[in-house]
Order: C-alpha cells, then sequence, then structure tokens
C-alpha cells in the first residue's frame, strides 16, 4: 500500500471513489497563474505546427493526383482556412472555462461516457508518437551525415527480423532521447518551445527555399506542369484535397481545448488561431512545392521530401559550406519535428491518460508513457509492414469528426454556453453530467451515425471495392461525420431534453455553479486539507471576470 501511495498524483484528500476517478490537478480548471497563453503564444504555435515535414510534403499528394501546383495551393488555403473555425470553435469553452479536452468531452458524452472517447484519441496519440518519431530520426540521421559522413557507414548488427538497422535505429532512439526533457515541462511552460521552433524553423525553411532556386538557377519544371485532370474529375481531385487538409487537423481540431484551458484571456485562443492555421499551413506548403520543383531541375525527379532531398545534398562530396547548410536546416527540422510531436501527441496523451487514470498518470506521466508506447511500438515496423497503415491513420478523422459534431453542438446548440462545473466532477444521480449512468446516450447515438454513414467509403479507401456514391461521401468524411453526428444530437435533445436544457434559453457563458458555495463539494472541508476542489469554481470565476 506504501507503494500505490507514493506513486499516487497529489489530488484533493477524502474524495469518493467515483470522485477519485474524475480529478487531479491536471483535470481541475487551470489557476490563474497558469493560465500564460497570450495571443502571440497561439499565434507562435500554429507557425511552429506548421512547419513540419509532413506540411512541406503536403501539396506533393496533390499534384501527384493531377492538380497543377496552383490548383493544390489553393485547396491548401480552402482546407485550413474552414478547419480554422472548427479548431476556434471547439477551444472557446477551453479557453472560458479552462478546461481540457477530457473534461469539456463530459458535458456531452457524460462523466463516464466520455472515458471511450478519451481512450480512442489517446491511444491514437500514442501510435502517433511513435510515427512522428521515425520521421525525427531521419532528420537526426541527415544531421549527423553533415558533421560525420562515416555515420552513413556503420556496420549493421541487428536481425534482419528488427525490420531496421543499427544506423537507423541509433538515430530514432536519439530523437526519441532528446524527446524526453521536453514532455517534463507543463503546459503553461512549454509555450517557450514553440516560440524558439517559431524563431528557428522559419529562417531554415527560407533559407533552404532560396537556396534550392539558386541551385536549379530557377524554381523548376513542377510551376509550369499543367493540371492532368478536366471537368468533375478535376472538381472532386480538388474537394479529395481540400478534405485531406481538413482531416489532418481532425486531432487538433479535437484536442483544441487543451492548450486554450492556458489562455489568459478567452480572445488568445480565438482570432489568432483564425489567421495564423490557414497563413502558416499555406506557406509553408509553398516552400515545399517550389523546393521539390527545384529539385527535379537539380537531379531530374522531383523530391517531395525534404529530408531525403538534404540527404541528396550530402552525396558524393560536398563542401564544407554545404554540409553546414544541411546541418542547420536538418536540426531546425528537428526542433520542427519535436514540437509537432509535443504539441499533437504527447499533450493529447498526457491530458487523456490523465483521465484515464487520474489517480496515478498526470499530464507530464501520461507524456512519458505515450513516449515509451512510441518505442515498443517498433514504428519502422507498422510503417513497412502495411501499405494501408497510413490510410488508417487518416481516416481515423472519422470517428474524431463526429466526436467534435457531438461537442460543438452541446456547446452553442444545447446548453448554449452554460456549464456547471462542479457537476463535472461528481457522479451523482442529481448532476447535469450524470445522464443515464454517467452516459449520454444521444451523444452516442449521433456519434455512432456519423460514423455508419462513412463505413463503406472507408472500407474503399482501405482497398476494398465499394460504389462511387460512397467513395464520394468518403472524401466528405469530416463533413459528413460532423454533420451527421451535430443533427442527430440536435434531433435527440429536443426529443429527450437533457437535465438543465430548460435552463439555458439563450447563449451564455456562464458556469451555472459559480453560485454555490465552496466549489465541487458540497459537505465542508476542513482548511488544513489539500482541497483542490474549491478552487473549480472559483478559477471559473475569475477567467469571467477577465473575459
Amino acid at each position: 500500500m506504501g507503494i500505490i501511495r507514493k506513486l499516487q498524483v497529489e489530488r484533493a484528500q477524502n474524495l469518493s471513489y467515483s470522485e477519485s476517478f474524475l480529478q487531479n490537478e491536471d483535470l481541475l480548471p487551470v489557476p490563474e497563474e497558469k493560465r500564460t497563453w497570450g495571443h502571440w503564444n497561439f499565434i507562435a504555435f500554429w507557425v511552429a505546427d506548421s512547419f513540419n515535414i509532413n506540411t512541406w510534403m503536403i501539396v506533393s499528394s496533390m499534384v501527384q493526383l493531377g492538380l497543377s501546383w496552383w490548383q493544390a495551393w489553393i485547396c491548401v488555403w480552402i482546407g485550413y482556412g474552414v478547419v480554422a473555425p472548427f479548431i476556434v470553435a471547439n477551444a472557446r469553452p477551453g479557453a472560458i472555462f479552462h478546461v481540457t479536452f477530457p473534461v469539456v468531452a463530459r458535458t456531452s458524452f457524460g462523466v463516464w461516457g466520455s472515458l471511450w472517447c478519451v481512450f480512442n484519441r489517446g491511444a491514437m496519440a500514442c501510435i502517433w508518437y511513435g510515427v512522428q518519431a521515425s520521421i525525427g530520426g531521419s532528420c537526426v540521421l541527415v544531421m549527423l551525415r553533415a558533421m560525420w559522413p562515416s555515420v552513413n557507414n556503420i556496420p549493421n548488427s541487428m536481425p534482419a527480423s528488427s525490420g531496421t538497422n543499427t544506423r537507423d535505429f541509433m538515430c530514432f532512439f536519439l530523437f526519441w532521447l532528446i524527446s524526453l526533457p521536453a514532455i517534463w515541462f507543463p503546459i503553461h511552460k512549454i509555450r517557450h518551445l514553440f516560440t524558439v521552433k517559431a524563431a528557428v524553423v522559419p529562417v531554415a525553411g527560407i533559407t533552404f527555399f532560396i537556396w534550392c532556386i539558386v541551385k536549379a538557377h530557377g524554381v523548376g519544371p513542377i510551376i509550369h506542369q499543367p493540371a492532368t485532370l478536366e471537368g468533375s474529375a478535376l472538381g472532386w481531385g480538388m474537394v479529395s484535397s481540400i478534405m485531406s487538409c481538413i482531416s489532418n487537423m481532425a486531432t487538433l481540431v479535437t484536442n483544441a481545448p487543451d492548450f486554450a484551458s492556458r489562455a489568459r484571456r478567452p480572445s488568445a485562443a480565438g482570432l489568432p488561431q483564425l489567421i495564423s492555421v490557414p497563413l502558416g499551413f499555406s506557406i509553408v506548403s509553398f516552400f515545399g512545392v517550389i523546393v521539390s520543383s527545384s529539385s527535379q531541375a537539380i537531379y531530374g525527379e522531383a523530391i517531395w521530401s525534404p529530408i531525403d532531398l538534404l540527404g541528396k545534398f550530402l552525396d558524393g562530396e560536398p563542401s564544407h559550406a554545404t554540409r553546414f547548410g544541411v546541418w542547420f536546416i536538418s536540426a531546425s527540422f528537428i526542433i520542427a519535428q519535436l514540437g509537432t510531436n509535443i504539441s499533437a501527441n504527447s499533450i493529447s496523451a498526457g491530458c487523456d491518460l490523465t483521465a484515464l487514470f487520474p489517480r496515478f498518470i498526470n499530464i507530464r506521466r501520461g507524456g512519458y508513457v505515450a513516449a515509451i508506447v512510441g518505442l515498443c511500438m517498433l514504428p519502422w515496423n507498422l510503417l513497412k509492414s502495411s501499405n494501408s497503415f497510413t490510410s488508417y491513420l487518416s481516416a481515423y478523422s472519422v470517428f474524431l469528426s463526429s466526436i467534435a459534431g457531438v461537442m460543438i453542438t452541446d456547446y452553442y446548440v444545447i446548453h448554449k454556453g452554460h456549464y456547471n462545473v462542479k457537476d463535472l466532477y461528481h457522479a451523482r444521480s442529481d448532476g447535469w453530467y450524470w445522464y443515464t449512468y454517467g452516459i449520454n446516450f444521444r451523444a452516442y447515438a449521433a456519434y455512432i451515425a456519423g460514423i455508419l454513414i462513412n463505413v463503406v467509403g472507408f472500407a474503399g479507401a482501405t482497398g476494398r471495392t465499394v460504389p462511387l456514391s460512397a467513395t464520394r461521401i468518403y472524401e466528405m468524411s469530416f463533413f459528413t461525420g460532423f454533420g451527421v453526428s451535430a443533427l442527430i444530437y440536435w434531433t435527440l435533445n429536443l426529443i429527450f431534453p437533457v437535465r438543465g436544457m430548460n435552463e439555458c434559453r439563450r447563449f451564455e457563458e456562464m458556469d451555472v455553479s459559480a453560485g454555490m458555495d465552496a466549489g465541487v463539494a458540497y459537505e465542508p472541508r476542513s482548511s488544513d486539507e489539500f482541497d483542490k476542489k474549491s478552487a473549480v469554481s472559483d478559477a471559473v470565476r475569475s477567467v469571467r471576470s477577465n473575459a
């Protein structure tokens, strides 16, 4: 029992058994001293997040699909411009009430029903952590090659069954290792990493951009390459490309409250995100298409991966200047990949695992669990063993869009901005979010309906033969999943009104429990206890006064 007590995280004393599964320090509303994210921090976050290898290559699939480069770039602008309002909309309750995604999900799915949504997102965050770390390992390899060319010739001592070799595993492990200190920092302090990334990585990206144009004596042939699609095929090609941009952001739409909970003011999580998301991702994708076009002029083939292109620069006998340039750019990509893995995966997994095991896991410990899972899952084997693995990961946005549809509809349409914060942290049957034994069947019916409309098309994405109409529906999966789940959820709430719905007659962002005394718990607590429960309503009242 002594060991178990030492493993437990800091939390309120004298909790009931059910309450011990619903709260710890990282699940309670963020105290005012930890709300440190201002307008520029959110801008720096998205500028930093947009500079990663996946964004750099996003236009490649569109050009290979048959679009011209400018048609593909328009799709990027539209896709990220459309998804930005969804991010802002789902971030709003986090910015107002300073709670993370697992707690926000309780308002619509129920105090226990939310755990399935949290588990789904947490599992995918752990898997993506390993995948992104594997990509980061390739950046480390190029950086080490720039410093010591002999690294490329390290003899292999690993068996073929491992799926990798000594050189690649060493680079993967080094990236995995240097990521660990970043996980240690709490969310309200990790903003400094994104500030550094926003300062360093764009400089490297612009340098790479100019270097390739100079090296190719121009922008290359891809810029002059016309579209190979026309008519309806072109139209659906552009729709598919737009939706790929939106689907890539489905995870960040869902976990938007995680970072918004640290906002100094609700406005910090509004306009800055609305502008910086489409602007940042569009600029980076433009760099990617120009650099790849230049690579075709240099090497006779389009090299879409910036890391592969940097590796090409090191072939033969590169000059010291070339090696330094490659080192600087690849080191910057390591920072870029590290920041992306922290923002999209480590913190997400930490918040989710905190909700699943609040007695033993906080956000920091959850981040380290994700790192361990990312190492143990041997991500290079997953990527090599199945051509459809990335299709499965991308298609997972169907499940997330259905969750987002329910959450956003509940906040803006059903409860109209009203929260009962105290009821988020107990499992009594008289609470707003108890629903039916802690599960909101309306939310689950809507969630399943949003998935079902895309099931046939999802099967087609994994290689099965399906009707064209199902494929078209699936190509718009974010909107079909979001729209169907939102509509079904709204309809069911009209037929079966939830507790508190009649009190929410007009949209007003407020905590209806803020006027009650003693925070979450109704029974009084002694003054010498570590009782964070009373901080719940105090935190909400303070943010309302600062809004």
